[in-house]
């Protein structure tokens, strides 16, 4: 492994379709880890305990993640630092962002369903940004694929390496347990519910009699036939081509029934890289670099309601992190002390006397950090890599209560600095302009702006249909802009924005306006 300064740091995400199991691998992950003494189920028998890290209003509702948490914990001698990602495609520039601040990932299969739309585009990301990546194959208790076609889709769909690491025996109502191909050992269910409680069998191999008592017939012929198969037909595990991100280990298991959850930290732990060199300007910051630099990746409002909180997630990239140290952002000039840093499990928190490279801090403010702000000692570096991304869908927001024109400004900046939507200001009009990458969020909008602001507001269709950034020589851009005055916005930053009633008509005017730059994404 790489000599590091903080090799005790694993910084990583789990990314997945919606219901492939994330949320729940994300609680055993923690369960397993100590950070929690009872594993909640979404909704048992009507108690709605829910997942510790699904804590919003509209998530408690429907069951699913639609914004990234960070939950730090330490077993054996490790610091892990988890960012559960939303699985819907509708938020997913809060997952790119996400992805930004980690070293490795964790790609969570349905064994039924296979590789699925979402986990390819979110695998996507990671191959940009050379993110490593552990596959973990669920629901193994549930009918499902063989696993030659899953490790085989994983291998066709996504032109990796895959490295059998545990097989499942058996699967859904023949299912016996999970056998790990590398150190010989055999899971075994137990109780009522069949779950993992810990009854491990230590073998010498597939071949060791004592596997004959323990598995029906049936299916240890098939473990036995099937492994010898795997493990002369896919590679063996490579950890440099795994960090280069041209192999990926495959781990069986079920995250209800605590199967392979274990097998999952101990890979994690023993594979994934620490902390490492990051994009940058001037140029890429190592974690050994003394001086202290991070950036904020995320912006939540009102994890705690009742105290209208403001958190900056940074990514620690480089330095020993005192709490009360000064920090300058960039394009802010003045730093600013960092009195009260916390470190986060979900919604419970504690405050944080040190953090070294790799560690998620939050930072309590009041409008000052922004998704994009580079953090340092000297003010000399900016982090590259954290865009917004053009909208896809617009709406116009139209306020139940007139009066309460100065919440919904103060709500909509709130919500536009977290990321969750963009906000255009029209040149000509009063009514102003959300855009969102996805219809759910704006669902999440809604109910955001009645649970935290108390604004309660409708959506009606703008009359334009897509948004673009415009730049270029000052005298080109005035020219474009005193042309399109009533198709032209500004951001909550002031910069320039091109409303488009549709995409034939953005490359038609970029066409004509050649010298005009519009763009899809723009870097804080």
């Amino acid at each position: 492994m790489p000599e590091n300064v903080t090799p005790g740091r694993r910084t990583f995400a789990i990314i997945s379709h919606p219901d492939a199991g994330k949320t729940t691998l994300t609680e055993k992950l923690l369960l397993f880890g100590g950070a929690i003494h009872l594993a909640g189920e979404v909704k048992a028998r009507g108690q709605a305990r829910r997942a510790r890290s699904d804590w919003m209003k509209i998530e408690q509702q429907r069951g699913i993640s639609v914004t990234s948490s960070v939950m730090t914990f330490e077993r054996d001698g490790v610091t892990f630092n988890l960012l559960d990602t939303p699985g819907h495609e509708d938020f997913s520039e809060d997952t790119y962002r996400t992805l930004t601040a980690v070293d490795s990932a964790v790609m969570v299969i349905d064994v039924a369903k296979g590789i699925e739309s979402q986990t390819r585009k979110l695998f996507e990301v990671c191959r940009l940004r050379n993110v490593p990546i552990i596959t973990f194959v669920n629901k193994v208790d549930r009918e499902g694929r063989e696993v030659f076609e899953t490790l085989d889709e994983i291998a066709d769909l996504l032109a990796l390496d895959v490295a059998p690491m545990t097989w499942p025996v058996g699967m859904g109502g023949t299912f016996e347990g999970v056998y790990d191909l590398v150190s010989n050992r055999l899971l075994l269910p137990e109780g009522d519910s069949r779950e993992f409680q810990g009854k491990v069998i230590q073998t010498t191999g597939l071949d060791d009699p004592q596997l004959d008592a323990i598995v029906s017939p049936q299916n240890l012929a098939k473990l036995r036939e099937d492994a010898e198969l795997a493990m002369a037909g896919y590679a063996s595990f490579d950890g440099e081509a795994y960090r280069n991100g041209d192999l990926t280990p495959v781990y069986f298991g079920s995250a209800l029934k605590e199967f392979g959850v274990d097998s999952l930290i101990d890979a994690i732990a023993r594979h994934a890289p620490p902390p490492h060199a990051l994009p940058a300007e001037p140029a890429p910051v190592s974690p050994d670099n003394n001086e202290v630099t991070g950036f904020v990746f995320k912006v939540q409002a009102n994890m705690d309601p009742n105290h209208r909180d403001r958190i900056a997630f940074m990514r620690l990239v480089s330095g020993t992190f005192k709490r009360g140290m000064k920090l300058t952002p960039t394009g802010h000039g003045k730093p600013i002390a960092i009195h009260s840093p916390i470190m986060f499990f979900a919604q419970q928190r504690e405050l944080a006397d040190e953090a070294l490279p790799g560690d998620i801090i939050g930072i309590p403010n009041h409008g000052t950090l922004r998704v994009g702000d580079t953090l340092s000692e000297k003010a000399a570096v900016r982090f590259t890599g954290l865009p917004n991304f053009a909208p896809e869908i617009l709406r116009r927001v139209v306020l139940k209560d007139p009066t309460k024109t100065k919440q919904l400004r103060k709500a909509l900046d709130d919500l536009s600095e977290e990321g969750v939507i963009q906000v255009f200001y029209p040149e000509i009009g009063s009514n102003w302009i959300i855009g969102v990458v996805g219809q759910l969020q704006l669902d999440v909008l809604l109910s955001r702006l009645d649970a935290e602001y108390k604004v309660g507001a409708n959506l009606e269709p703008a009359p334009f249909d897509t948004a673009r950034w415009i730049g270029g020589e000052a005298a080109d851009v005035k020219e474009f802009m005193d042309l399109n005055r009533g198709a032209m916005a500004k951001d909550r930053d002031g910069n320039p924005v091109f409303l488009a009633k549709s995409a034939w008509e953005v490359g038609y005017v970029a066409d004509r306006y050649s010298r005009v730059k519009f763009m899809a994404t723009r870097e804080r």
